[in-house]
């Protein structure tokens, strides 16, 4: 079993490298790459995204090793450290022939799916054994995805009240890259389906952390632009679900716990926010 993992910084030295990863040849302008980093500064260079990922891991070979098959499980990440390669190669020394992917990356797109199938090509393009690679299929539909997002909705509601609007959340894309898949709908899907197994019908979808802001069109509305919206509704209570997020990370400690936590009062909305499925 291979897990594959987006990744992140563990210390200050580490946010540059990673930036360059993440952002590749993509014009960004330099003061938008200061900004993006800025903010893991903020919490010590340290993403939460690694560590969440090491305890999926723990769990999930405590799972095989209960109830099999007895896989040994690898990891690699597409921007940090460890790397595709060293996973990649670890691999390889140790005999592997063929090993099913994980990658924890809910929803389909370019960022979200191809973009990880070509960096797993290359990194094991040039084993001297080839390995076969079974990429599993995305999650954002799965019964045990559904039902692990429903009960932190419900949770979340419980602390803020049955009249709060519940406002789905995931990372928005370039238009142009949201034409060419089945990001938008998945979305759509994935939060009916949490809705309906709550039990409300009440609520709404938004998209965050365009951090980039290089002029390019983006999917909406935004956080910012929801939470407005909710208000002129006359709602005091907002519930924030980030479904399009496996697990913490910079996009959701800062930009919602953070940013959007600070939209909402100085709207007047008390933000609750529902975990990740970690």
């Amino acid at each position: 079993m291979l897990v594959v993992s987006f990744g992140g910084p563990e210390g200050e030295r580490d946010v540059m490298p990673f930036l360059a990863n993440v952002l590749g040849n993509r014009p960004i302008p330099e003061a938008a790459k200061r900004r993006i980093a800025a903010r893991y500064m903020r919490f010590g260079g340290i993403s939460p995204h690694n560590g969440a990922t090491r305890r999926f891991i723990e769990a999930l070979e405590a799972r095989l090793e209960e109830k099999g098959p007895m896989l040994p499980v690898y990891w690699g990440t597409r921007n940090g450290q460890p790397t595709l390669s060293a996973a990649a190669e670890a691999m390889q020394a140790d005999g592997i022939g063929s090993a099913l992917v994980y990658v924890t990356s809910l929803f389909s797109s370019y960022s979200g799916c191809r973009q990880y199938r070509e960096d797993l090509h290359r990194a094991f393009g040039d084993l001297d054994e080839p390995i076969a690679l079974h990429k599993l299929r995305a999650g954002y539909n799965h019964p045990g995805f559904i039902a692990a997002m429903a009960d932190r909705l419900s949770t979340a509601l419980d602390q803020a009240g049955p009249e709060a609007t519940v406002l789905f959340t995931a990372h928005s894309l370039p238009i142009a890259m949201a034409r060419g898949c089945q990001y938008e709908a998945q979305v759509r899907s994935a939060s009916t389906l949490v809705a309906e197994a709550v039990g409300i019908r009440d609520y709404r979808i938004a998209y965050q952390s365009n951090n980039a802001r290089s002029g390019v069109p983006w999917l909406e509305p935004t956080v910012g632009d929801a939470l407005h919206a909710i208000t002129l509704h006359g709602r005091t209570e907002v519930v924030v679900v980030p479904i399009g997020f496996d697990s913490d990370n910079m996009e959701v400690v800062y930009d919602l716990d953070i940013e959007a936590r600070e939209q909402a009062e100085s709207l007047g909305l008390r933000m609750t926010r529902a975990d990740t499925v970690g």
